[in-house]
């Protein structure tokens, strides 16, 4: 297929990789220079983003927030600029569901097809082909799309309409953040009891505690490794997203407040571009004791 791919940040860039090497032609655009490995594997890099839509039959987005995906579609030199009907534009980013549901309609008033199709995985699954995909959207789009999201993703799921991969992004983003906040409170007990963190990371491990969470950010926590990965600013931005919601839906999410001011007390120690296993800073910062320090 001929494929757009606007967005080639951390997450972004090794997945336009993986289309590449799928035998996809791939017209590529990103805020700053497109990777020269992109271009060397293939890949042509156009000026505007209207421009991408002009040469390919299905543009995909990975952009960081609603702001950015409204600029890129609708802004000057826009998607919808370059879009003709029939094409198709999938959102892989994280956004705002009722937003989604609004350029939806814009790009359908175009005759234009839409998908929200969010990931999860982070940077380690973007590079290994890995993420949990949700898509939303028409079933036609999602199987006209669905050898696209297997050449990135390992679990491809359609969610539902337009807006439900979004829903579930933001359901998975809140247990994550409660998980990782959960390893950082067990890991942290731990040390401060005296215990070698490492070792007792390794004992639960293999009882009902267990989670890819321990195994990789709890990793993190202890051997003090807190570079993205997964930005906290970012996860931030996807919290926000739930509390908006619950606000919507009169909806009480108390732990998931509890894990915003938590990154919120990263961000103000200067902690927004950290990744988000540093969570475990703020919870530290309380206890005056850090994972791994003598007890």
């Amino acid at each position: 297929m001929n494929i757009g791919f606007i967005g080639l940040g951390i997450m972004g860039a090794p997945m336009a990789g993986h289309l590449i090497a799928a035998g996809h032609s791939l017209f590529l655009k990103t805020r700053r220079s497109v990777p020269e490995a992109l271009l060397a594997a293939g890949g042509t890099a156009c000026a505007t983003a209207a421009a991408v839509a002009e040469r390919a039959d299905t543009i995909i987005l990975m952009l960081p927030d609603t702001p950015d995906v409204e600029q890129v579609l609708f802004g000057a030199d826009g998607v919808a600029e370059g879009l003709s009907p029939g094409k198709t534009v999938i959102d892989m980013s994280s956004i705002a569901p009722l937003a989604t549901k609004d350029f939806a309609a814009r790009i359908a008033e175009r005759g234009g097809a839409y998908l929200d199709a969010p990931v999860s995985g982070g940077e380690v699954g973007a590079k290994n082909a890995a993420l949990s995909i949700m898509v939303g959207g028409e079933p036609e789009a999602f199987e006209r799309a669905r050898p696209l999201f297997e050449a990135m993703g390992k679990t491809v799921t359609h969610v539902g309409p337009v807006g439900a991969g979004q829903v579930a992004k933001v359901a998975n983003q809140i247990i994550v953040a409660l998980t990782i906040e959960a390893v950082a409170e067990g890991l942290l007990f731990a040390s401060k009891a005296g215990a070698d963190p490492a070792k007792v990371r390794q004992a639960i491990t293999g009882g009902l505690a267990t989670s890819r969470i321990l195994e990789l950010h709890g990793a993190r926590m202890i051997e003090r490794t807190f570079d993205p990965g997964f930005r906290i600013g970012l996860h931030q931005k996807d919290l926000n997203l739930a509390l908006d919601g619950a606000r919507t839906l009169g909806l009480s999410l108390p732990a998931t407040a509890l894990a915003q001011q938590l990154f919120s007390a990263c961000v103000a120690q200067g902690g927004a571009a950290w990744d988000h296993s540093a969570m475990v800073k703020a919870l530290e910062a309380l206890a005056n004791h850090a994972v791994g320090a003598a007890a």
